[in-house]
């Protein structure tokens, strides 16, 4: 018996170590993404690797390097990642529950990241876009596909809050256009709108984005600006009793899946007890950058305008699942305080001492406060928005500047595209990153 007790409490001590990404390490990236530094920023992911990311968050570290190498102008080496990202997605979405039983036991940290359905929509965008700058329609095109199956599926799921994506269904639509897919364009075309217009402004974003009819002979730039930094997920560890606890997860739909008899030990025996509960919470990150315009040769203005509030469906995506983290919580801090309990009276018993069961009691009840981590994994180099604009240049090689504002119009830098080779009836797509 006494053995049984000692590997439990090894095995809560060890897992104390499981983490997230830090916030200092998130930070340090984030500096070095404002300051235009991408492939330094790239070099501290690849330097963190064994670090920060455990073997169990291989997509995030997929997902964060992706990010940073395309927003670096490595197309290829981008792609590479994300391909790894979208296949560790599938096989997460066939894994079963049953590997989930230390969620429940010790922290959400214990079970691979499962990436929001912002998130996984937007690898088919930078998959998209990577193949847009080698040149492949063809590539940007199955990734289209890809993009608007999966939204559909997840406009027919039970899934609340997010069910679809604004902003990529209108970059599918340009995509499919580009291919000349045109019925698939249109249905993309008309999906977006429908979802801009569901969300009614919220975050900023315009319900039906406008730009530039086409001039004849003249050749089309798309410029997709992808802005600021994401806030950051921090951990939140605070006290409660069970008694205030209890009544709100009983209102809980979720609850209704919770293990009877472990609702009975709730109720009998812990409702005169607290407990310690660490919960993710949003951090916004300031950036300056808050608007911004391309100028062509001749002089014209072309503003941008917000087509994808990442940050905002990251709040989103934190607030729908609420409900189903206060369960978790309430039932993995009940598990660990029956653990105590049971250790206590297994010690007691074989010792035939109650000073000692009580010891075994409160150390076990430490070693499960110390376990009790909240789950702070996202993918964290996103931009919070992505801004976009359309126009018309004459054929030939352009030169084309991006100038950024603050939130009081100044100009507070710019980037110039040099020599972009536009054809007649063309298009071409550009991109670039700002996270100051």
């Amino acid at each position: 018996m006494k053995a049984r007790w000692f590997t439990l409490l090894t095995v809560l001590l060890c897992c104390t170590a499981c983490g997230a990404p830090s916030l200092r390490h998130k930070k340090d990236v984030n500096k070095l993404l404002a300051a235009g530094e991408f492939a330094a920023a790239e070099q501290k992911l690849e330097d963190a690797k064994n670090k920060e990311y455990s073997k169990r968050d291989s997509l995030l570290y997929y997902l964060d390097t992706g990010t940073v190498l395309h927003d670096a102008g490595q197309s290829a080496q981008s792609d590479a990642r994300f391909a790894l990202a979208q296949d560790r997605i599938d096989a997460l979405f066939t894994q079963s529950v049953t590997a989930h039983a230390g969620q429940y036991l010790i922290n959400d940290l214990t079970v691979p990241y499962q990436p929001a359905p912002y998130e996984r929509a937007l690898t088919y965008y930078y998959r998209a876009m990577n193949f847009l700058d080698r040149g492949d329609v063809s590539g940007a095109l199955v990734e289209a596909n890809k993009a608007v199956f999966y939204l559909a599926q997840l406009r027919g799921s039970k899934q609340k809050g997010w069910r679809d994506d604004p902003f990529v269904q209108y970059f599918s639509s340009l995509v499919f256009e580009s291919a000349g897919k045109l019925d698939d364009a249109r249905i993309a075309r008309t999906r977006a709108l429908n979802a801009y217009a569901a969300l009614n402004g919220a975050g900023g974003l315009t319900v039906r984005p406008e730009f530039e009819a086409p001039v004849r002979g003249w050749g089309e730039v798309v410029l997709v600006h992808a802005n600021g930094v994401m806030p950051l997920k921090i951990s939140q560890t605070f006290q409660v009793a069970w008694g205030r606890l209890w009544p709100l997860i009983q209102t809980l739909d979720e609850g209704q899946d919770a293990n009877p008899a472990l609702q009975n030990a709730i109720m009998t025996g812990l409702l005169g007890n607290s407990i310690t509960v660490a919960y993710p919470v949003l951090q916004a990150q300031p950036y300056v950058i808050k608007t911004s315009e391309a100028v062509t040769r001749d002089g014209r203005i072309y503003r941008t305008v917000l087509m994808g509030d990442v940050s905002g469906a990251a709040e989103t995506d934190l607030k729908e699942n609420e409900a189903a983290t206060l369960l978790r919580l309430a039932l993995r801090a009940a598990a660990k305080r029956v653990a105590a309990v049971q250790a206590g009276h297994a010690v007691g018993n074989a010792a035939d001492n109650d000073s000692a069961g009580s010891l075994a009691e409160m150390v076990v009840g430490i070693l499960g406060a110390a376990t009790e981590k909240a789950d702070t994994r996202q993918w964290f180099t996103l931009p919070a928005q992505f801004r976009m604009t359309r126009f018309y240049v004459p054929a030939g090689r352009q030169d084309i500047v991006l100038r950024f504002r603050d939130g009081f119009g100044n100009i507070v830098g710019e980037h110039t595209f040099e020599n972009v080779p536009v054809s007649a009836g063309g298009r071409v797509y550009l991109h670039y990153r700002t996270a100051k």
